[in-house]
This record gives C-alpha cells, sequence and structure tokens, in this order.
C-alpha cells in the first residue's frame, strides 16, 4: 500500500516519471487519432461534410462524457489503478480496431483500391470509437489523480510541480502527433493497389497506446493504491433529492422559510456537506457557457480542417498537410500563456482595470466569437476562387483536340477553332433545352454531328482527332478535389493499348484515343511510366515526374513523337488552391488568446469558489483541482 520516500529521483517519487511518460503516450495516440479522423470520414468512407462533422463531435462529445464514467468506477469499485489499467486495455483494443478498419485491401478482393463492403468498415471503425471514447474519457480523470496520490505530507511543492510536468507531457504529446500522423497519412501504401496510408497514420498511435499501457504496469510495484473510498456524487445526490423532497413535504405555513432550498436538508445531512454543495451549485451556473465554447473551440479537427483541405498548404519551404495546422493551437498555448500570466495580467492590473474572473471568461466567449468571423472572412476568399459546375439543368463541355490537324467545333451561340493539342480554356456551360446541336469540322473536310447523349448536372470532355472521330467523355468530377488532393487522368492518343504505372503499381490501362478515370493524390511530386507493345526498346525507361499542388485536376495527353517514344502534354481542368492556409493563422491565435482567457480562469476560478473537500471527479479533474489531490 505505501511507498517510503527513499523510493525517489530529485525529490520525486519514482512512480510519478512512468505516470508522465504514460500520459505523453496516451495523449500522443488520442490526439494522433483525432487529428486525421474528420479526413478519413471524408476521404476513406466518401461521407460528405455534414455527416463526417456530426461523427466526430458526436465522439468528441462521448470523450468527455466517459470520465462521469470512470470516476464512478474508480471511486465506487475499482480503485484508481485497476481502472486506468482496466479501460487502458479497452482503449488499445480500440485503437487497433480502427487502424484495421482503415485497411483498404480489408475487402478488396477486386484489387482496384476501392472496398468491396464499405459497411464493413464502417461497423469496425465505429466499434473501434466506441471503445477508445470509453478508454480515453474513463481514465481521464484518474491518471492525474493517481499522480497526486503519489505524494507524501509535506511534498506540496514537488505535486504542484508534477501536474506543470504533466500537462507539459500532455502538450508535447498532442502536438507531435499532430505533426507526425499527418505525414503518415500522405503516405501511399497497400497490398494491391496504393492508397493514403490511413493503416499507418492509426497504427502508430495504436501501438503508442500499447507502450502506454506496457510502461504504465511496468511501475505497478512502486505505486502508492489508495483503495475506493465511495463516490462522492451519489452523497451529493442523495442530500439534493433529500432537499427537495423535504422541502415539498413541508409546504405549509406552519414551517418557516429557509435562507436556502438546499437547507431542507438539515434535518438528515451536516452542515458542511450542505454548504459546500451550494458552492458547487453556484460554480455550476458558471459551467452554462461552457458547451457554448468548447462547441466552438472543437470545431478545429472538423470545419476548419475541411476550410484547409480547401486552401494551399505551400508555406515558404514547407509543405502543410490540412490536418497539420491544428499544430497552430498547441504552439500558440505554450507561448500565450506565459505572455497573458506574465505581462498581458500585470499590466491590466497597473491601469487599474479591475479585470475579474468573470470578465476574462466574457473575453474568452467574444475572441472565439471574433475567431469565427475570421474563419467567415477567409471562407469568403476561398468561395471567390471555386470553379463554377454545372447545376442540374445544366451541361459543361470542354473540347480537348488530340489529333494532328486544326479542328472546328460549333456549339449553340459559339464557334472553336482548336489547334492540334490543345483544349478550349474553360468549360463551357449550356442549359440542357439549348444544347441542340454540335457540330465537328477541319479545314476541307465535310461536317460531323456529334450524336452522343450528354448527362444532365456533368462536366464532359468532348476529346476530338478527325472529323469523323469523336469520343465524349463524362468527366465525374463535379466538385473541387477535397482533402487538398489532385486529380490526375490520362487520354491516350497511341493506337495500341497503353499502360501507366505508378508506385509500382498498375495506374490505368487506356484504349486507344481514350481517357482514364480521374484518381487522387496528395500534394508533392509524383512519377509514372509509360509502357505498350509499340513502344521502341531505346524509348525505355520513360520515367515521367509532375508536381502536384493542393485541390487540382489535370489531363495529361499521352502521344508519339518523330522518333516512337511517348511524350505527355499537361491540360489543366480545376486550377490549385490559391488561399493560404497561413490566413488561417489569425483565426486560430484569437480561439487560443479565447482558450487562454476562458479556460484557464473559469478552472482556477472553480477552485477558488469550491471546497477542495468537496471533490466532484467529473467535474475536478482538470489541473485547476490539482491540490484538491
Amino acid at each position: 500500500m505505501g511507498m517510503s520516500k527513499s523510493q525517489g529521483c530529485f525529490g520525486y517519487p519514482l512512480s510519478i516519471f512512468f505516470i508522465v511518460a504514460n500520459e505523453f503516450c496516451e495523449r500522443f495516440s488520442y490526439y494522433g487519432m483525432r487529428g486525421i479522423l474528420i479526413l478519413y470520414f471524408t476521404n476513406f468512407f466518401s461521407w460528405d461534410d455534414n455527416l463526417s462533422t456530426a461523427i466526430y463531435h458526436t465522439f468528441v462529445a462521448l470523450c468527455y462524457l466517459m470520465p462521469i464514467l470512470g470516476a464512478l468506477i474508480a471511486d465506487s469499485w475499482l480503485g484508481k489503478f485497476k481502472t486506468i489499467v482496466s479501460l487502458s486495455i479497452v482503449y488499445t483494443i480500440g485503437q487497433a480496431v480502427i487502424s484495421v478498419s482503415s485497411i483498404n485491401d480489408l475487402t478488396d478482393h477486386n484489387h482496384d483500391g476501392t472496398p468491396d463492403s464499405l459497411p464493413v468498415h464502417v461497423a469496425l471503425s465505429m466499434i473501434g470509437l466506441a471503445l477508445i471514447a470509453l478508454g480515453t474519457g474513463g481514465i481521464k480523470p484518474c491518471v492525474s489523480a493517481f499522480g497526486g496520490d503519489q505524494f507524501e505530507e509535506g511534498q506540496e511543492k514537488q505535486r504542484n510541480r508534477f501536474f506543470s510536468i504533466f500537462y507539459l507531457a500532455i502538450n508535447a504529446g498532442s502536438l507531435l502527433s499532430t505533426i507526425i500522423t499527418p505525414m503518415l497519412r500522405v503516405q501511399q501504401c497497400g497490398i494491391h493497389s496504393k492508397q493514403a496510408c490511413y493503416p499507418l497514420a492509426f497504427g502508430v498511435p495504436a501501438a503508442l497506446m500499447a507502450v502506454s499501457l506496457i510502461v504504465f504496469i511496468i511501475g505497478s510495484g512502486m505505486y502508492k493504491k489508495l483503495q475506493p473510498q465511495g463516490n462522492i456524487m451519489s452523497k451529493v445526490a442523495k442530500c439534493i433529492h433529500f432537499a427537495i423532497k423535504n422541502r415539498f413535504r413541508h409546504r405549509s405555513k406552519a414551517f418557516p422559510k429557509r435562507e436556502h432550498w438546499l437547507d431542507w436538508a438539515k434535518e438528515k445531512y451536516d452542515e458542511r456537506l450542505i454548504s459546500q454543495i451550494k458552492m458547487v451549485m453556484r460554480v455550476m451556473f458558471l459551467y452554462i457557457p461552457l458547451p457554448m465554447f468548447w462547441a466552438l473551440f472543437d470545431q478545429q479537427g472538423s470545419r476548419w480542417t475541411l476550410q484547409a483541405a480547401t486552401m494551399s498548404g505551400k508555406i515558404g519551404a514547407l509543405e502543410i498537410q490540412p490536418d497539420q495546422m491544428q499544430t497552430v493551437n498547441a504552439i500558440l498555448i505554450v507561448i500565450m500563456v506565459p505572455i497573458f500570466d506574465a505581462v498581458l495580467y500585470p499590466l491590466i492590473a497597473k491601469c487599474g482595470f479591475n479585470f475579474t474572473s468573470l470578465k476574462k471568461m466574457t473575453v474568452g466567449m467574444f475572441l472565439a466569437s471574433l475567431a469565427f468571423v475570421a474563419a467567415a472572412i477567409v471562407q469568403v476568399e476561398i468561395d471567390k476562387t471555386l470553379p463554377v459546375f454545372p447545376k442540374g439543368n445544366e451541361i459543361q463541355i470542354k473540347v480537348l483536340n488530340i489529333g494532328n490537324n486544326t479542328m472546328n467545333i460549333s456549339l449553340p451561340g459559339e464557334m472553336v477553332t482548336l489547334d492540334p493539342l490543345s483544349q478550349t480554356n474553360a468549360y463551357m456551360t449550356f442549359d440542357v433545352n439549348k444544347l441542340t446541336s454540335i457540330n465537328i469540322s477541319s479545314p476541307g473536310s465535310p461536317v460531323t454531328a456529334v450524336t452522343d447523349d450528354f448527362k444532365q448536372g456533368q462536366r464532359h470532355t468532348l476529346l476530338v482527332w478527325a472529323p469523323n472521330h469523336y469520343r465524349v467523355v463524362v468527366d465525374g468530377l463535379n466538385q473541387k478535389p477535397k482533402k487538398g488532393e489532385n486529380g490526375i487522368r490520362f487520354v491516350n492518343t497511341f493506337n495500341e493499348l497503353i499502360t501507366i504505372t505508378m508506385s509500382g503499381k498498375i495506374y490505368a490501362n487506356v484504349s486507344s484515343n481514350n481517357a482514364s478515370n480521374y484518381q487522387f493524390f496528395s500534394s508533392g511530386i509524383k512519377g509514372f511510366t509509360i509502357s505498350s507493345t509499340e513502344i521502341p526498346p531505346q524509348c525505355q525507361p520513360n520515367f515521367n515526374t509532375f508536381y502536384l499542388q493542393f485541390g487540382s485536376a489535370y489531363t495529361y495527353t499521352v502521344q508519339r513523337k518523330n522518333d516512337g517514344c511517348p511524350e505527355v502534354k499537361e491540360f489543366e481542368d480545376i486550377s490549385a488552391n490559391t488561399v493560404n492556409m497561413a490566413l488561417q493563422i489569425p483565426q486560430y491565435f484569437l480561439l487560443t488568446c479565447g482558450e487562454v482567457v476562458f479556460s484557464v480562469t473559469g478552472l482556477e476560478f472553480s477552485y477558488s469558489q469550491v471546497s477542495c473537500s468537496l471533490y466532484l471527479p467529473p467535474i475536478c479533474y482538470t489541473p485547476a483541482c490539482r491540490k484538491c489531490r
């Protein structure tokens, strides 16, 4: 049960180093997984933004509700140590399950990169997220309190410093994970087809959670393990219930009024408990705006990440992924907390302004509101750069001349002349009812009418290579590529089938005078090779590279040079994102300032208003209650 002071290092119990290492690994695991979650929903499952956001915030809400259950289990049944171990096992299993669910080859029997049974992946992911929510939420009220239990009387200074180290471990884990896991996500991996490497991006946090559990168990023999003392929540609830029942039982005028409605519990409960509950009730009233603030704050991981996916991540020599922008908050927290404490608050005090806790929290909410004003301004700038896509009653057409002759294309109200290997500058939009006829001709050749049916609400590419030879291709790209990825397709002008190979895997087999479907790639330099039965041996190898930015779409035509070797020409279908992710920094700055003023002040205010002897685990598991422990 006990632990002697001799088992220590630099005046601290040796056991706390295992607890700090455990917390670092656990926070790396949680924030690494959560950071890429919204893009996993929109990319792997192809869910729309609204559904993805709803599922993301449901998961986060469960994570923040589970501390109530974890505190009840620890204080009433298992104790902190066994609760941490048991729920960490659940947590680790959940991380492993979501890692397995992200393996696209799991149900990809056709080896085309597309899961054949998406419901299997969805079901596994939801099970994994439920287990993670139970695990991370359940251990949250226990780990820091368990660390505080390790100190003896007279070690208050070391205990307080431990919580600072503990909080540093939390921020270090979250900061590193939000940098590293997006880098793992953009890697290409897969057995049969190369895809964004979500199994690796989820797998590393899962491995860190397993390490976290192992490290915590290794220190088992050194821990001071207190027995469960019973949960105060039950006692508080019974006291409140008795006060209400007793008040209504004595409604007649024969019983004089009491100063506070909780005073009706005096017949059964001592005044000390009643006064402490009154303090809690006062603070609970203050907690009403808390959900509103944190609902805004957690938009960083959903809407703000989706917004970043429509922007350019090229910042100087750096190339930032959308989900890495969340690191701005962690970096700014480290910078802003000491600035506020050491500079701003003392300066305000010298000016004679009484900046009370409630005023600080009001300013925090105001700053959070301004952050979303800034986000709205950024979104307006993004919307200005978005291409126009066809509505339900419209058809868009782009003409691409892949032949060796000048071609004339007659469309309703417009005549287009295209030189060899050129295209129209933009997609032309036509009302369905007004697209009556399209004719193709070249000098000295008869006119050919295009008889293919066009699909409403779709973009089309009209491939022409001779007066009487054409092909209508439905592009299938009716929105700007999401998640900052880039759509790539190839058009084959050879007279034989060609094979495009990328990263050692066959990207596409494209028949003569035809186009492949779009496939999507992250930003960066990509390489590919072209092969066919007719390409001369001296043309090998024919390795080609192209650089992709963010949110673009390109068509690459493959034509034969005079020596018989293939040559590639690039045509832009959708321009890359031009609004830079750096424009999100002001909104992160405002939200972080709001967090520092609102959150930290709220915790301090809670601590000053509530007696430490009334320890409510679901509420008091934050650093503000560190002395309660």
